[in-house]
């Protein structure tokens, strides 16, 4: 780059530079520790044997609080048969067909691969427990336009322990400070 504005110096304006993607990860450390899910369920009242369905019924009210807040908004949610289908160009066709100046677009959701929690059988004890393992989950896939970063994503894991994964794209934040700038000018 320094190269190329050092060869057309004369006619170069003006240099913009930034990111391109951001991505910010989150988990909940606690619980992917050694026993860390273990202690969870046992400071919450929840036995070994309730395992599957306290895990199953909160993944449910995860799914239902994302939906229910795309019902209120009116935004469209639709399921992805394949886990490949490029999420940010649907996102973008469902903004164009169901425009929205800010906030929620859609919600996308599709079977992924994750870590989640696996009760361990053994015949020893000391092998017996809650293990992490590869397995597929649903995960809700929330799109936004926001005032400040533009167009936005947020990935969650429906299953324990809850992957959260938001994403903003460096020229969206850059185009949304251009246009307030000009705005004010």
């Amino acid at each position: 780059m320094e190269r190329f504005i050092a060869r057309y110096r004369s006619l170069v304006t003006g240099v913009l530079s930034g990111f391109d993607r951001l991505v910010f990860r989150g988990t909940l450390l606690p619980l992917v520790r050694d026993g860390g899910m273990f202690f969870f369920l046992e400071r919450a009242g929840v036995r070994l044997l309730d395992f599957k369905s306290f895990v199953l019924s909160t993944s449910e009210r995860v799914k239902q609080a994302a939906y229910a807040e795309a019902q209120r908004r009116g935004r469209p949610v639709r399921y992805l048969e394949s886990s490949a289908t490029d999420k940010e160009a649907l996102a973008r066709q469902l903004l164009a067909e169901h425009p929205v100046e800010r906030g929620l677009i859609c919600v996308l959701t599709a079977v992924e691969p994750c870590m989640s929690f696996e009760y361990h059988r053994s015949p020893n004890r000391d092998e017996r427990g809650l293990r992490l393992r590869p397995r597929k989950c649903l995960h809700l896939y929330k799109y936004f336009l926001h005032p400040q970063f533009g167009f936005m994503s947020a990935r969650l894991q429906t299953w324990f322990h809850f992957n959260v994964q938001i994403c903003l794209n460096g020229r969206e934040w850059l185009a949304c400070q251009l246009s307030r700038r000009s705005r004010s000018d």
